[in-house]
């Protein structure tokens, strides 16, 4: 498998403006810019877009890890955090924080534990990620939801 994504940059960075895309036409020339990346201008990021794609792929990787363990989680959202820092050495993405809010009536504590660190290792963007300090938060929602 080979996915692709694009961008076009105009201008000087500060006051240039540029678009990203994916080949699936899901983000399809998304606004980003210097305001978008290091203030809180209107748009994307690089950092976003990453964000996203550790969400969904850590998510994707737990449904899997569970699954091999015979069990169907309800819902796992996942939200992913990804710290941008100014070092010495120009700026680099230091770490990325995984909170994940998992909804699976009657699962064990320690099975669930186990698959989600598991997941963290194996997904293919912890992967190509690890150069960066990845942690995760967990919160286990084991009670069916109710309706009133």
């Amino acid at each position: 498998m080979v996915r692709k994504g694009s961008a076009v940059w105009n201008g000087s960075l500060k006051e240039g403006k540029g678009t990203v895309s994916t080949e699936s036409g899901t983000v399809s020339n998304a606004q980003y810019s210097f305001s978008t990346r290091f203030e809180n201008g209107k748009g994307t990021n690089p950092e976003e877009l990453i964000a996203a794609a550790h969400a969904g792929c850590f998510s994707m990787a737990l449904s899997a890890q569970l699954g091999n363990a015979g069990i169907t989680p309800q819902s796992l959202e996942t939200t992913a955090a990804v710290t941008l820092e100014k070092l010495d050495s120009g700026f680099t993405i230091t770490k990325i924080h995984l909170d994940l809010v998992a909804r699976i009536p009657g699962v064990d504590k320690a099975v669930f534990d186990k698959a989600a660190a598991d997941a963290k290792a194996g997904c293919p963007v912890s992967k190509v990620l690890k150069a960066a300090e990845i942690t995760l938060t967990t919160k286990l929602l084991s009670e069916s939801a109710t309706s009133a």
